[in-house]
């Protein structure tokens, strides 16, 4: 492995982890030698990941997380901290998207439903998390975006205005924290083949707009965003703070 890219010796906590981008995100640096914590909010989800970790070899620690609930945000960053003594990559992948359609049509309970897990949540972990990174000489934060927050929906307006609140988030993060050697960075995927996204790809025919639409006329799998989170963690990312990378299958420039 390159010396750039090696995570050993590092602890990564990664919300939303138990399944698709997340769960990718976790593997992957688990197998690049980080120590692990998982979550999600259910916490059958949370041991059925725990074990699948484990069986691989790689140090893991699993605990239920509402990422819209500060309370349950504290108690694992507390029992990562209690667990390894330090965090040294947080990576934000858990989302809400309550709602499908125009925005005339949003109820008040689905917009501070979306606002308080993708923008409030985000927030809450970052102020948990980043004063110990710069305490112990840096560290990475990752947002796991949407390219939702750099274009135009009729479908999931909702999530997008919080993906967008979300990246520039991460750009005013990334300039307060920059000074201590904290980076802050975000993904913005493009349509993913995930549980989370199923309502967009098992609909036949947007399903074949998007891939018409998409240069590499496919849509990306959850093992693709992986490997940049890992970049952004790791020494190879080292001069790389307050961007949003694109993984879209090039959706964005067609």
């Amino acid at each position: 492995m390159s010396p750039l890219f090696d995570l050993r010796g590092k602890v990564a906590l990664v919300t939303g982890s138990t399944r698709g981008i997340g769960r990718s995100i976790a593997e992957e640096l688990a197998r690049s030698g980080a120590k692990v914590a998982i979550s999600s909010r259910k916490a059958e989800a949370c041991e059925q990941a725990r074990a699948a970790f484990a069986a691989n070899g790689w140090p893991v620690l699993a605990r239920p997380c509402n990422a819209s609930r500060r309370d349950e945000l504290g108690a694992l960053v507390d029992a990562t901290l209690a667990e390894w003594g330090r965090i040294d990559v947080v990576v934000a992948s858990a989302a809400a998207n309550p709602h499908y359609g125009l925005l005339a049509g949003l109820p008040d309970e689905a917009l501070d439903k979306v606002l308080a897990t993708n923008v409030k949540g985000v927030l809450w972990l970052a102020n948990l998390t980043l004063p110990g990174m710069a305490d112990r000489g840096g560290g990475s934060f990752i947002l796991v975006g949407s390219i939702a927050g750099l274009l135009a929906s009729t479908v999931i307006g909702a999530y997008g205005v919080s993906k967008a609140a979300a990246h520039h988030l991460v750009r005013n993060l990334a300039a307060e924290w920059g000074p201590r050697k904290v980076r802050v960075n975000a993904i913005a995927p493009g349509l993913i083949r995930t549980e989370f996204s199923r309502a967009l790809w098992e609909d036949g025919r947007r399903r074949a707009e998007r891939e018409a639409a998409t240069p590499l006329r496919r849509l990306g799998e959850p093992r693709e965003i992986g490997g940049i989170a890992v970049f952004l963690a790791s020494e190879a990312a080292s001069f790389v703070t307050g961007q949003v990378i694109v993984a879209d299958g090039g959706v964005s420039i067609a």
